[in-house]
């Protein structure tokens, strides 16, 4: 049936999009991603058999937001250490072995302020946190006012100054291991690195290693490298972290008007409509 096939709509990187695959697909005009990153994609590769590629950016934005706010609150106040003291045995604790960190009044940087970023910063603007942002390009004044964001142009400076750092970029040959070794020396010994881009965004083994010395206080990934990481990794036996399996557009909702997304892109782009929400190689 390849020769009827006009248009994929890839389920978490299903199909594999190859070389092979396209070639057996010659009239194939689209390709309909159910999220926002699309690291997993040749896209040039893609473009030069004419194919035209879509994301789902209006429909994951609000989701993914709650998911980096959540496991932000979560590391802050401990919930998975207190959460497995409270269901123990013997339910014996010191209070002293699980006080957290206060969240009004503490600083988010975020780095990468697209529409994910943004959404995240009016969250955190309502915690009553000071926020602060890094990305290639700075926003509108009136936009940085709504959240009370100010622009740090060099990420050192954010990474000095927050007590939560919080990841939004895509992944690509400029962010892959954005966070290493040297960037979570300059971050505090009291703050918390949050991941919700992609795991190759983060240097895992420095990561580790800061957690294991106290570099950082804690860390909080919704995305690993691997996924899912080897049962014996040395991030899961860390009491200083969360890890969640990729959640970050994951409620029955989002996954609702992530289709319909993905079918509004297809259809115009079978209709001889512009795309939506086109994604052009870079």
């Amino acid at each position: 049936v390849g020769k009827k096939v006009q248009a994929i709509y890839l389920w978490w990187h299903k199909p594999v999009i190859n070389k092979e695959l396209l070639q057996s697909l010659p009239n194939l005009k689209v390709i309909a991603n159910s999220g926002v990153g699309m690291d997993h994609l040749d896209l040039k590769l893609v473009a030069s058999f004419g194919v035209k590629m879509a994301n789902a950016p209006r429909a994951v934005s609000s989701t993914t937001a709650d998911t980096g706010i959540a496991l932000l609150l979560a590391s802050a106040r401990r919930l998975v250490e207190v959460h497995n003291i409270s269901i123990s045995s013997c339910m014996e604790y010191c209070e002293a072995d699980i006080l957290g960190v206060k969240v009004a009044g503490a600083t988010l940087g975020i780095i990468g302020m697209g529409s994910i970023g943004y959404k995240i910063a009016l969250r955190a603007k309502a915690f009553e946190m000071n926020i602060l942002y890094h990305n290639r390009t700075q926003r509108k004044v009136q936009e940085e006012q709504a959240v009370g964001a100010t622009y740090c142009k060099k990420i050192d400076t954010l990474l000095q100054q927050a007590d939560f750092v919080m990841l939004v970029v895509s992944l690509t040959p400029q962010t892959h291991k954005l966070i290493g070794k040297r960037e979570l020396e300059l971050m505090k010994p009291t703050a918390t690195l949050i991941n919700i881009s992609r795991g190759a965004v983060v240097d895992q083994e420095a990561l580790v290693a800061a957690l294991q010395t106290g570099v950082i206080r804690a860390a909080a990934l919704d995305v690993t490298s691997p996924e899912p990481l080897p049962r014996d990794h040395p991030l899961l036996q860390l009491k200083n972290v969360i890890i969640t399996p990729h959640l970050g557009i994951k409620t029955d909702k989002a996954t609702y008007m992530i289709t319909e997304e993905a079918v509004e892109n297809i259809l115009a782009v079978l209709n001889g409509l512009p795309l939506p929400s086109e994604v052009l190689p870079s």
